[in-house]
């Protein structure tokens, strides 16, 4: 009988090998450019100004203590990604609709979810793009990596005027280096990111005055709508060794009419009713349900949480996010759709979830047939 000691040795010195010439292969064939770099000079001078910043660690840290995994289950959830269940991928791409952008929103507020944490926000006038990701993988890679489920619901060219884009952190399915680079040359829209993670997009040679880095806390104004870098519970990196060196944050959008939250990827914490006090309450509350297990439950928030933090927060409207277009948990691809509706039913809660390319207008188009079955 073989001792297990040497089964997790024999996987650990393979993943060590194979994380080693991935990096090699990256950079080799220029892909490595993807993985960014890492805050220096006067950037990593400000980083250290922040509150969130621990000298002590010289990394990020979140405002309550958070661990990425539970304590002694690694080697359990690695495990448990060779034996996913079958319905982890769906055996068809999931059904998608063109967007329609040439025509504003009647009550001057549009949500237009593009698939996973990709999203446009039309409020009192102004656009804004969050987490644009175009790749068809979520990765540093365009051979290895999660494979996106469905094509995105419309050509990045086709995308109407931007007045702002906006990254929630640096983690692959939520900032792509492609799309970046695209979005760069195809509009003057500022990037609007948090501390840190200016240094990937000056890497990928997008000009510095395009680029503005936050805090949380921190405000801005786009035309009639005030930004706001919000707290988040979550963590960042886009290597093996730089993890926590950027900032991550959740997003609130303020117009004279409207309100919007954005969660980003976040655990739940007490930081949602400090960002509703300050600016709610909410036209519509977007929050992350995908790939959500135990394991990391204290930075994912998965079905539940995302209706607790809701719960939390003076808002009209929950919207899910971050679900349904690539593969990153252990569960079947419908289960963080399927549990969502499912309570926000039985808590009486009102909600939308349009297919990708789908639109939401409150009081005008809230859609939520399950197109998923």
């Amino acid at each position: 009988m073989i001792d297990k000691k040497w089964i997790k040795a024999g996987f650990g010195a393979m993943g060590l090998l194979a994380a080693t010439a991935a990096t090699v292969f990256y950079w080799s064939t220029g892909w490595g450019a993807s993985l960014g770099g890492d805050p220096d000079g006067e950037r990593l001078e400000r980083i250290r100004q922040s509150k969130q910043w621990s000298d002590e660690d010289g990394i990020f840290v979140n405002s309550v203590p958070t661990t990425v995994m539970m304590p002694g289950k690694t080697w359990e959830v690695t495990l448990d990604w060779f034996d996913k269940p079958g319905d982890a991928v769906p055996d068809t791409p999931p059904s998608t609709v063109r967007p329609v952008f040439s025509e504003p929103p009647a009550d001057g507020l549009r949500v237009t979810w593009l698939g996973h944490s990709t999203t446009l926000v039309e409020i009192d006038g102004a656009r804004i793009l969050i987490d644009s990701v175009f790749a068809d993988r979520a990765s540093p890679s365009t051979l290895v990596g999660p494979l996106r489920f469905h094509p995105l619901p419309v050509d990045p060219s086709e995308l109407p005027e931007l007045d702002a884009i906006i990254i929630s952190h640096d983690h692959y399915d939520h900032l792509d280096m492609r799309a970046a680079r695209e979005l760069a040359a195809s509009s003057n829209a500022p990037f609007l990111v948090p501390l840190g993670v200016g240094e990937h997009l000056e890497v990928w040679d997008i000009p510095a005055d395009r680029i503005r880095e936050f805090d949380w806390w921190d405000e801005t104004q786009i035309g009639p709508v005030t930004i706001a870098a919000t707290p988040s519970r979550h963590f960042s990196g886009r290597g093996l060794l730089n993890r926590f060196s950027t900032l991550w944050a959740s997003w609130t959008f303020v117009g004279p009419e409207h309100r919007v939250f954005f969660s980003g990827d976040t655990g739940l914490f007490d930081g949602f009713a400090d960002i509703a006090d300050k600016y709610g309450p909410f036209d519509i509350a977007m929050y992350e349900i995908g790939a959500f297990n135990t394991n990391w439950g204290q930075i994912h928030l998965g079905p539940e949480g995302a209706l607790d933090a809701f719960e939390m927060m003076d808002a009209k409207l929950v919207v899910p996010i971050h679900w349904g277009t690539f593969d990153l948990g252990l569960h079947g691809w419908k289960d963080p759709i399927r549990t969502f509706a499912t309570l926000a039913d039985e808590r009486g809660h009102r909600w939308a979830a349009p297919m990708p390319g789908g639109a939401i207008e409150p009081g005008v188009s809230e859609p939520k047939e399950p197109w998923w079955e």
